[in-house]
């Protein structure tokens, strides 16, 4: 049995975030540990367990590690709880100022929940709150202390059991991974309604990119792309086509959704949004690819390789196709 003691980080991002700034965040989290769990709308979990051998620092400074990056990449705020578990690292995070960390060590979590309400608790709800206050039961504490006995009469025996464990502290539920999306999407809004077949092709090419960066950070690849294109009265057209092999490679995706985008003849069309989805998702580790004779396309796939680690490191504009350069 793993005895080892678990250091488990939630943070609280203060900010509103699409999909995609959602998607990114967790991606830019995983590069500190693999251990990355969404808590949507607006907060993750880490499990820093493994982390701290490999960054060779103390649990806190990593929690400040991940704080640090959020802000100079994304220009994000965030609060954070340290603890031994899921649930006390959540509690922790609520518990902070914005900006500030607080830390719960192991051997003070039974004094640091002892003063605390009782409604701190992740699961207890008005009613529940209500019954425990009638019999003068405001404070973690005063729960745990109450003799098993007479928290079941209250309550009944499920809900005494599992309340009598979250007085302890106790959450055994591990960080988990978010299952793999069944589809990935992107879309742009533009300021104003577009006839430009220039800026078209610039927002098709854009869209799918930021669709391959994050295939490959999720380590899964596409087998068909969507293209949709909204226009100026609210009508739209979507048109799909199958990729000729399960990809990541952006591209084969830019490819896909500019051959689509072509098709629709749009010279005159007054456009206000594009969207790309890709579907049928399987895991990266499946792909195969066909062998080309060609030493370019192994250049390119390397050239990719680098950038979404130089993207990992200083964000996710520091390369870009140059067809969208400033």
């Amino acid at each position: 049995m793993n005895t080892r003691q678990r250091h488990i980080a939630h943070l609280h991002l203060h900010a509103a975030l699409t999909e995609v700034q959602y998607g990114n965040i967790i991606e830019l989290m995983s590069g500190i540990t693999p251990h990355v769990q969404a808590v949507p709308p607006n907060a993750v979990q880490l499990d820093l367990t493994s982390a701290l051998r490999y960054f060779g620092l103390p649990p806190y400074d990593v929690v400040q590690l991940a704080k640090l990056r959020l802000k100079a990449l994304y220009d994000i705020d965030s609060s954070a709880g340290l603890a031994g578990n899921r649930m006390l690292a959540a509690m922790a995070a609520d518990a902070s100022a914005p900006g500030d960390t607080t830390w719960v060590p192991a051997g003070q979590a039974a004094d640091w929940l002892h003063p605390r309400p009782v409604n701190a608790l992740p699961g207890i709800g008005r009613a529940t709150a209500e019954t425990l206050r009638r019999y003068g039961l405001h404070t973690i504490g005063q729960v745990k202390d109450l003799p098993a006995g007479t928290l079941q009469r209250l309550l009944g025996a499920g809900p005494a059991r599992l309340l009598a464990e979250r007085a302890r502290g106790h959450d055994p539920r591990p960080v988990t991974p978010s299952e793999p999306a069944e589809h990935l999407a992107a879309d742009l809004v533009l300021d104003r309604d577009c006839l430009d077949p220039d800026k078209h092709h610039r927002a098709v090419l854009g869209l799918a990119d930021q669709i391959g960066q994050r295939l490959r950070g999720e380590r899964q690849i596409a087998s068909r792309v969507t293209l949709t294109v909204r226009y100026a009265d609210r009508s739209s057209t979507t048109r799909t086509r199958t990729l000729p092999e399960p990809t990541h490679h952006s591209p084969a995706i830019a490819s896909a959704a500019l051959g689509l985008l072509t098709a629709l003849g749009l010279q005159r069309a007054r456009v206000r949004a594009f969207g790309i989805r890709a579907d049928v998702l399987l895991p990266a580790e499946s792909a195969f690819h066909q062998l080309s004779m060609d030493p370019g396309d192994d250049r390119a796939r390397a050239a990719e390789v680098a950038a979404d680690r130089a993207r990992r490191r200083f964000g996710p504009r520091a390369v870009r196709p140059a067809t969208l350069a400033e």
